[in-house]
């Protein structure tokens, strides 16, 4: 039994329609499954007049578009954003060659309250699986890479519930480090997929097969990104742990853009936590009151688990370079800034922020092991104006 099989359940049961993934992928209110079944070979081919007759095909009239529930409306987004990505991707602005469908989406953007087309959830988590699956490409690399971000849905939102519980918590309290370890289980998902990635998924066929189908689309005078890798929201784990008050003006400007694609309670959460104290910056300040050589032994458990946590943020990170290096290599990119807006230098920057601030809290582990009659000094805070800080605070 997996991770995904214990968690996802219990999401399933949640009120929240956005979690009722097996009923999302279930819908077909437009009647799209016969044609959405063509898309890969519409797109082999090039042929833009079959896919925007089938765009304009499966956009519903303004009765049924209002009548829709929020599961429905979910996935109508889903099956017309294959098709907007699709026309995209062969040189098309798919809503100039399709202008009733605007209103249309920016009703279904209104009733799901998100972005008015589809995100990496319609094209993932959303989708069906086996014949029903929607593909740009059709081509099982494409699958994989579905499937990857599929198995960390659940993960994910089991994460942000313990880092909202960790937002509460100090490291004087035992359950500071049982809530960090519950994240780190969950996080772990975040590598696996990614090595599932690396294992399954070539960089040649993400950067020319399936990268140019995820390009931004303009809806009423404003672009909106396709479905990207970004939008899966590692950062709001980052948000509680570090970055809410430990992060570079340029992490900042990219969260606050990818943001708007998250579900309605992710953003809420981002809300709520942005600007508050982060588990790194609670656990400095009770380690730089304590006088006696080593920590008291609760306070020693939240390091360790702290620094476990951003110890998994960490290797992900590290991996995930790995990948967009190698596709956005000089020798296979088509373009400059990954599918989420983010160019190489922000990643690196990022990782190195998580760095440092897994490595001042292994410093505090280092105290926690020194000699009793030999006190260790505590390293300070990463502050606004530390010289860490400043090193680390552009790409």
């Amino acid at each position: 039994m997996t991770l995904y099989d214990l968690v996802a359940p219990a999401i399933e049961a949640r009120s929240e329609p956005r979690y009722r993934i097996a009923g999302i992928r279930a819908a077909d209110p437009l009647g799209a499954d016969a044609i959405l079944a063509a898309v890969p070979a519409m797109n082999r081919d090039a042929d833009v007049p079959a896919l925007t007759v089938a765009l304009r095909t499966l956009v519903p009239d303004p009765d049924r578009t209002a009548s829709l529930s929020v599961v429905d409306a979910l996935a109508a987004v889903r099956d017309l954003g294959l098709l907007l990505g699709s026309l995209k991707r062969h040189g098309v602005e798919p809503l100039a060659a399709v202008p009733e469908a605007l209103p249309v989406l920016e009703e279904l953007g209104h009733r799901t309250d998100m972005v008015p087309r589809d995100t990496v959830h319609h094209y993932t988590t959303w989708n069906p699986l086996g014949d029903r699956q929607r593909m740009y490409t059709g081509d099982k690399m494409e699958g994989h890479l579905q499937n990857a971000v599929r198995m960390v849905f659940p993960a994910l939102v089991a994460a942000l519930d313990s880092c909202t519980e960790l937002a509460g918590l100090e490291p004087y309290d035992p359950r500071f480090a049982a809530t960090l370890d519950r994240t780190g289980q969950h996080v772990q998902a975040m590598v696996d997929s990614i090595d599932f990635t690396v294992a399954q998924v070539t960089p040649e066929f993400f950067a020319r097969g399936l990268r140019p189908y995820f390009e931004e689309v303009d809806v009423a005078g404003r672009d909106y990104l396709g479905p990207a890798a970004a939008q899966v929201p590692l950062w709001l784990v980052d948000l509680t742990l570090w970055q809410c008050d430990r992060s570079s003006p340029e992490y900042d400007a990219f969260l606050d853009e990818s943001v708007l694609y998250s579900l309605p309670s992710w953003r809420a959460f981002h809300a709520a936590h942005r600007g508050t104290t982060s588990a790194v910056s609670k656990l400095s300040a009770a380690i730089s009151w304590e006088s006696t050589p080593r920590l008291p032994p609760v306070l020693a458990a939240s390091a360790m688990a702290l620094e476990r946590v951003l110890r998994i943020l960490k290797t992900f990170r590290a991996r995930h370079i790995g990948i967009a290096r190698k596709a956005y290599s000089d020798e296979l990119r088509l373009y400059d800034a990954g599918s989420g807006g983010a160019p190489i230098a922000l990643l690196r920057s990022v990782l190195d922020l998580t760095r440092d601030n897994e490595t001042l809290v292994r410093h505090a582990n280092v105290r926690m092991h020194a000699p009793a009659s030999a006190p260790a000094p505590m390293s300070a805070p990463v502050s606004a104006t530390s010289p860490l800080r400043e090193k680390r605070l552009t790409p």
